[in-house]
């Protein structure tokens, strides 16, 4: 894993911390809210039968207002959740059978309030349910055999006021908490990560090192077979062992390249190219490795084409996927390069080839490093497994992607950048 990736796995493990710490909080604020509704709609509930059941009498009110001693009324935890907490002003409405009141009750001294209240109340008459309320005064209905109607009447000013800061303090207490916990994540993230990145650097480190060291002996080698084969001439011994040299030279060749495409990428190098001619100078050479295969080449690249990126990673990948396909093509097969904008600027690069057995593989592989589908198939036709994992590399560095895919007998490589 490169820089690049542990980066992009931080930021999506800080989506993730944050998204899970906000459904918490707006849990746990849901529940605070709609819990202490509940509570408050209890309450009134149980107010207002109070209210009926003693005939425009608050008991409540008694027992806090007419206490024999002189202490002040403090309430406590448990009377937050019961009904006698709340001493707001009540009415106490009787209608007689054709509408008209006939008693009228109330602990409140405003003459504004009372006459107020007294219009609502003709709302609620209207209104078919037994509980509800109109604005902030609550209110439940009573019904009698001879047709007369009560209304109890509570101003519940206070209740909508409480409930309505708890919300407020609800939604500010999960903005503050969630900006605190993204800097923590941050800060803590950023340390978890500081070790792999300097794990990644250690490795590529030790890549670009072996290959230097390996060059040597590999060289001495060299030198010493091909002086035995002018001492000695020419024997399938010194020739089995310069293929093996040039192919551990083509091996640390490609390692490098690994090493180089995972590094941070040089942005001073990307330019506004022109795609289809870089693709059309880097096809022409691959159209006469082709026919000399017995395989056809096709191309159906689109004119002016232009994307920005480092020119020679474009060539780097096109190369790659070419000269993949031509040599993994069936025999009298096709290959062809297609090239087309898409939006935003970008480019849309595909690459397909015959390839008959390809139904059951398992094309999610195909960009692990040195994989091989069939081992002894691809050492006779040369390569190290890792040409792909290149191009996907590649794509990375540019925000793409590429894909493989088989249909009919044709397998497909697009990448998208």
């Amino acid at each position: 894993m490169n820089t690049k990736e542990i980066h992009l796995l931080k930021r999506k493990f800080i989506i993730i911390a944050m998204l899970s710490f906000l459904l918490v909080m707006v849990f746990i604020g849901v529940f605070i809210n709609v819990s202490s509704h509940v509570v408050s709609v209890n309450s009134i509930k149980s107010t207002l039968s109070n209210l009926l059941r003693n005939q425009g009498v608050r008991n409540e009110d008694e027992e806090i207002f007419n206490r024999e001693d002189n202490r002040p009324f403090t309430p406590s935890i448990g009377d937050v959740f019961s009904p006698s907490y709340r001493h707001n002003h009540f009415f106490f409405i009787r209608f007689d059978g054709s509408g008209n009141v006939s008693e009228f009750i109330s602990n409140s001294n405003n003459s504004n309030e009372m006459n107020l209240v007294a219009g609502y109340s003709q709302e609620m008459l209207k209104d078919d349910d037994t509980f509800g309320h109109y604005g902030v005064y609550y209110y439940t209905k009573e019904y009698s055999e001879d047709g007369k109607v009560t209304l109890a009447i509570l101003d519940c000013t206070s209740e909508e006021e409480t409930s309505l800061r708890i919300l407020s303090a609800t939604i500010v207490t999960i903005l503050i908490a969630l900006l605190i916990t993204y800097f923590l994540v941050i800060i803590l993230s950023n340390k978890m990560i500081r070790p792999e990145i300097e794990n990644s650097k250690r490795q590529r480190q030790f890549i670009t090192n072996a290959s230097h060291e390996l060059k040597t002996p590999l060289a001495v080698i060299r030198a010493n077979t091909e002086l035995l084969e002018v001492t000695g001439g020419e024997n399938e011994w010194t020739k089995s062992t310069l293929n093996q040299v040039d192919h551990l030279n083509g091996l640390i060749q490609n390692l490098v390249m690994i090493a180089r495409a995972e590094e941070k990428e040089d942005t001073s190098q990307m330019a506004s190219i022109n795609a289809t001619d870089v693709l059309e100078q880097t096809v022409s050479p691959y159209e006469a490795v082709a026919k000399q295969s017995g395989k056809k080449l096709s191309k159906e690249i689109d004119k002016d084409v232009m994307v920005t990126v480092d020119e020679s990673k474009l060539r780097q990948l096109t190369t790659i996927l070419i000269d993949n396909a031509i040599k993994y093509c069936d025999d009298n097969g096709e290959v062809t390069i297609a090239l087309s904008q898409t939006k935003k600027s970008r480019i849309r690069l595909c690459v397909s080839n015959s390839y008959a057995e390809g139904k059951d593989a398992d094309y999610n592989l195909f960009f692990d490093r040195f994989y091989r589908e069939d081992k002894s198939h691809n050492i006779d036709k040369g390569g190290y497994g890792i040409g792909l994992s290149i191009a996907e590399s590649i794509c990375r560095q540019y925000g793409g992607s590429i894909k493989a895919s088989w249909k009919d007998g044709v397998i497909s490589f697009v990448c998208q950048l």
